[in-house]
């Protein structure tokens, strides 16, 4: 007795060694049959004994490559065709119409075994790849994902490749960015010793205290050795990064853990085929160069995830700092001529290849809480995978906000975020905004009818969303954040919302960010906030806490405890009489008001530096929290001046930052317990969806989560999605999506 299965599968299917684990697994099941691409998927027609068939579709969704990503597998009956043989076929038309693109991923252990070994053809090359890894993303201009059509259409294969390339049993089987030494890409150095060892050049220079900008696969590194003070401190000088975190790659898992303690969910995220940076806790004797992270207690560290990465930090047997190879404010640099000219000045050294790079991207940055890896910036690894949006409608294009910039492409209830770009400020990153948006609108065939974007009227996002001339939809800051935390956790319903970030253009014209939002994606209700300070010199104040001290102090009617000099009087009198400032309700702001009065931090170099050091100088106390009560009235207001009294009684009595920061943190998680428990007193909401960046903080986000559970509360966070500016895109879309299928586009912003 025989039966027939026709089979669909959806997801990352194409591209990712599929069909040939198809096809090994049948015939290893004495199946016949045959498998093939088609539009969003792979379709497969299997026919044999019904035990081998039902065991072939257990198959399917538990031994899948470990590249592919199975969304949903449908199967229908069919008259048996009396098949003789299993074949793989050829790509039917269309088949590329709703194709997913895989992400680029980390050498898997295969490959680097092959790498490793002398007797292998491929000993030692930095460029080896198969199916399981390598480049996808970033060497493919359109498709289908074949390699005529990606950046190795320069590199003829070789008879040996090829063969492999056509061997179904093989596991570089269609491999696109299959190569050796004899067909690949190689190696070309650039201001090292001559030789016909480029990697062993890098390394003697490298050891010397010389900066080396090195090509990876998504664009260039800038490295030096990460325990050399004076090579970190002239990489800072030279790329004018004066105080922001180092990336540090560590040559192995081994050498990692003697510098950070890494747990086993850190564990396994540093060492997935993701590969990104992880957020760890430091070790007091790491022997890291000072400058690498100054005033933090975490280290962003990564493990080789290129061949050529394992062969570099393999040979020099120490940690390198392995940080984006660009000048301050422009983009990742990724073509050879181009890094020459802009790199120059900082690197001593170049370590070229000849691969192009279609899509640039840096590095991922993840950090493991609350059982989950959390996602801060999204890029290599990530990025292009699809996400469910929840609604469907036609096709948007959501721009995104100015910092931290991602944009989001809608199309079919999927949504496609890019590789994070920066902030828009800079010409450079603005144009890298145009080319990545036109890139994947090409590759996922998204042709937008709408474009959502930021409320704020000045925002360069906003612009380049305007520019495209379709309709547009302004979509509120905060709205966007809940509604990308509402998007990830696949949730529709209204909710209360806890927006806490820096800054957002609320619709009052004021400079929100400490918000309490009734909302779903329909639209929100302003709730509750911070109690407004004004906040003089604008953007200024961001970049000056000691500005955001003196108003909490001025709203406080308490004494300024810093030093007088004409601009704290010249500031002072701004505040007082409200001149030259704008009303903010950012908790983001309150945070660096509190870092400055506990004398962390009175200027910053980077965006949230005075938060993350105050949360780095946190101690773990059981002390009670600040007062911070709020007030019942039409719209709940958080009264941050009794917290403020408080602080600075600690800091006169010099408690310091650690016993500041403890009761601090416990006292914004108190008072969203409390704020929450009287919201939903009145709307009968009781899920709390928590976004914005200051729920990237461990010890506000791992507190208020408690309190709000044990207060009887659904929580809802963002984990694949970044709860900062990096996310709000996706929200941007999904409210868009939803106002376009109603047929409410133009009718003004969501509120």
């Amino acid at each position: 007795m025989r039966c027939r299965r026709i089979v669909v599968v959806h997801g990352t299917v194409q591209g990712v060694g599929f069909r040939p684990f198809v096809y090994r697994t049948a015939v290893a099941l004495g199946l016949k049959g045959a498998v093939w691409n088609e539009s969003g998927g792979v379709v497969i027609d299997v026919e044999g004994d019904p035990s081998a068939v039902q065991a072939f579709l257990r198959e399917l969704g538990d031994g899948a490559p470990a590249v592919a990503r199975v969304e949903s597998i449908e199967q229908s009956e069919s008259e048996l065709a009396g098949h003789q043989t299993f074949a793989i076929l050829e790509s039917r038309p269309g088949a590329t119409q709703h194709a997913r693109v895989s992400p680029d991923l980390a050498a898997c252990p295969a490959c680097l075994a092959e790498m490793n070994d002398p007797a292998d053809r491929r000993n030692r090359y930095p460029f080896i790849n198969c199916t399981d890894c390598g480049p996808r993303y970033s060497i493919v201009s359109e498709l289908p994902y074949d390699r005529p059509r990606t950046t190795m259409a320069n590199f003829a294969m070789c008879r040996p490749c090829a063969a492999e390339y056509v061997e179904p049993s093989h596991r570089r089987y269609h491999a696109q960015p299959i190569a050796c030494s004899d067909c690949g890409p190689r190696l070309t150095a650039v201001g090292l010793d001559s030789g016909d060892d480029p990697v062993g050049s890098a390394v003697r220079a490298l050891r010397r205290g010389a900066i080396v900008a090195l090509k990876g696969l998504g664009g260039f590194h800038l490295a030096c050795d990460a325990t050399d003070e004076a090579a970190v401190a002239t990489l800072r000088r030279r790329k004018e990064r004066w105080d922001k975190p180092f990336a540090v790659m560590f040559p192995s898992l081994s050498a990692l853990e003697h510098a950070a303690v890494v747990d086993d969910s850190e564990r396994a995220s540093l060492t997935s085929r993701r590969a990104p940076i992880v957020l760890l806790k430091r070790r007091p004797e790491a022997g890291l160069a000072p400058s690498v992270a100054p005033g933090l207690d975490e280290l962003g560290a990564m493990l080789p995830y290129t061949p050529l990465h394992h062969r570099l930090l393999s040979e020099f047997s120490g940690p390198l700092v392995m940080t984006s190879g660009n000048r301050s404010e422009e983009p990742i640099a990724w073509d050879n001529q181009l890094a020459l000219g802009a790199l120059g000045p900082i690197a001593d050294a170049f370590l070229l290849h000849d691969r192009d790079i279609v899509a640039p991207l840096d590095d991922s940055v993840v950090r493991r809480f609350l059982g989950r890896e959390r996602v801060l910036r999204r890029a290599r690894g990530y990025v292009p995978e699809t996400l469910p949006l929840g609604v469907t409608g036609p096709d948007v294009f959501a721009a995104g906000a100015d910092l931290k910039n991602v944009f989001c492409l809608a199309r079919d209830g999927t949504a496609v975020l890019s590789q994070h770009l920066g902030d828009l400020e800079g010409l450079e990153v603005q144009r890298s905004f145009e080319r990545v948006r036109d890139h994947l609108r090409r590759l996922f065939d998204v042709r937008p009818r709408a474009v959502a974007h930021d409320l704020h009227p000045d925002y360069h996002s906003a612009r380049l969303a305007l520019d495209l001339g379709l309709p547009a939809v302004a979509v509120q800051h905060h709205h966007a954040h809940i509604a990308s935390c509402l998007v990830e956790n696949g949730r529709d319903e209204r909710v209360i919302g806890v927006a806490w970030d820096g800054a957002g253009f609320g619709p009052d014209g004021t400079v929100w960010g400490g918000e309490f939002l009734l909302a779903d994606l329909d639209g929100f209700e302003r709730a509750g906030r911070l109690r407004p300070v004004p906040m003089a010199g604008g953007d200024l104040a961001a970049r000056e806490p000691w500005r955001l001290a003196l108003a909490h102090a001025v709203e406080a009617g308490l004494p300024w405890p810093g030093a007088r000099s004409p601009k704290t009087e010249a500031v002072e009198a701004m505040i007082r009489k409200r001149v030259l400032t704008t009303p903010t309700s950012s908790a983001g702001r309150l945070f660096d008001a509190v870092a400055s009065l506990a004398g962390l931090r009175d200027a910053c170099s980077y965006e949230g530096q005075a938060a993350m050091e105050l949360e780095a100088a946190t101690l773990e106390l059981d002390l009670p929290p600040y007062p911070f009560p709020v007030i019942d009235g039409t719209l709940l207001e958080l009264d941050a001046r009794p917290l403020i009294a408080a602080v600075l009684a600690d800091a006169r009595r010099d408690a310091g930052p650690g016993v500041i920061g403890w009761r601090f943190h416990a006292a914004l998680a108190a008072a969203i317990e409390q704020a929450c428990r009287l919201l939903r007193a009145r709307s009968g909401l009781g899920t709390v969806a928590l976004s914005g960046g200051c729920f990237h903080n461990v010890r506000l986000a791992a507190q208020t989560v408690a309190r709000l559970e044990c207060a009887g509360f659904e929580v809802l966070l963002q984990a694949s999605v970044p709860s900062g500016d990096g996310g709000i895109a996706l929200g941007q879309a999904a409210i868009a999506t939803r106002r376009l299928a109603r047929g409410a586009v133009g009718r003004g912003p969501v509120l």
